[in-house]
């Protein structure tokens, strides 16, 4: 009986195995759409790939690879399976990185989304140090005002403005905060006037970003020093940050923008900075990651650095 036993799980054992090989070959035959490509950089006879994906497609019951005698594609299954065993596989690779990493030697890939802007300005330089510093590392960067969701879309580590609800399975580390000016060109403010209080800006053209085609709100400081929300004329709705500071450089009308952002453009005259008494809201940036990805060193190690510059003052005032 024991030894029916022993032979029962060696075969488990073997089809696991058989199960393993089949998705790494198909994910580089998909990768590389070339079963040939694919048996090279796996050291096994383009044969043994072949009939490997074939298994695999057959235990599945769906077709991944479109075959012709001069290439291979992926269908839309197979585009599908491929994400998601490159991401398993990467996954496992990350696993085990984790636990035998003896030194800050860092490697793998990061995928990393931030606001567009703030993005290029400020983030990309400090992550063009840190892989200057470890060349394993890779990085998978998107820059974008579209707020996702980190676990959804496989993202290692998120940076986020603003207030950041609690959700199950991520984790928020502050790394800075800076105030949200209002801002206009010399050459709008000549035209239209200044406003004086909040209620003027309902006489002025402004320049707001939106989401969902929803306009967003605007941060102030009422009279009793409470930080409140109000919504401007959405003259110009622009879904990039950069553009709304050009925008408002160009002469469009005012807008809300981060310091780090705009700051520049005051210190040489491009805007002017106004209603200043409404506007010490502080804006939090944070780092959002999921929780399974706490033990990854590189996104550990990023976050370190990434709260090291914000005390600095590196990150936006």
């Amino acid at each position: 009986m024991a030894e029916i036993t022993r032979c029962v799980e060696e075969f488990a054992t073997m089809a696991q195995l058989e199960q393993l090989n089949g998705i790494i070959s198909f994910v580089e035959a998909g990768t590389l759409l070339s079963f040939t490509a694919a048996a090279d950089k796996l050291g096994v006879t383009k044969s043994a790939v072949g009939k490997s994906v074939a298994r695999l497609e057959e235990r599945l019951g769906v077709k991944l690879l479109h075959r012709s005698t001069r290439k291979l594609t992926l269908t839309p299954d197979g585009e599908a399976y491929l994400a998601s065993c490159r991401h398993a596989l990467e996954e496992i690779g990350s696993a085990e990185e984790a636990l035998a990493a003896k030194s800050q030697q860092l490697a793998g890939r990061l995928r990393i989304d931030a606001p567009a802007a703030w993005g290029r300005k400020i983030l990309l330089p400090v992550l063009a140090k840190i892989t200057k510093q470890h060349p394993g590392l890779t990085l998978s960067l998107s820059l974008t005002d579209r707020i996702i969701d980190p676990v959804e879309e496989g993202v290692d580590l998120a940076i986020r403005f603003g207030e950041t609800k609690s959700t199950t399975g991520l984790i928020t580390r502050k790394l800075t905060e800076q105030r949200a000016l209002i801002v206009g060109s010399p050459s709008y403010l000549k035209a239209r006037g200044t406003p004086l209080t909040i209620e003027d800006l309902q006489e002025h053209d402004c320049i707001v970003g939106f989401r969902r085609d929803i306009p967003n709100s605007w941060r102030v400081k009422a009279n009793d020093g409470l930080v409140v929300r109000v919504t401007p004329p959405p003259t110009h709705e622009i879904g990039d940050g950069a553009a709304i500071v050009d925008a408002a450089v160009a002469g469009l009308g005012l807008a809300q923008m981060p310091s780090s952002l705009v700051t520049k453009h005051i210190d040489e005259g491009r805007l002017i900075s106004v209603l200043d008494a409404f506007t010490g809201a502080k804006i939090e940036i944070s780092a959002i990651w999921p929780s399974t990805k706490q033990l990854l060193p590189r996104v550990r190690h990023v976050v370190e650095i990434l709260v090291d510059e914000g005390r600095r003052g590196n990150l936006g005032e």
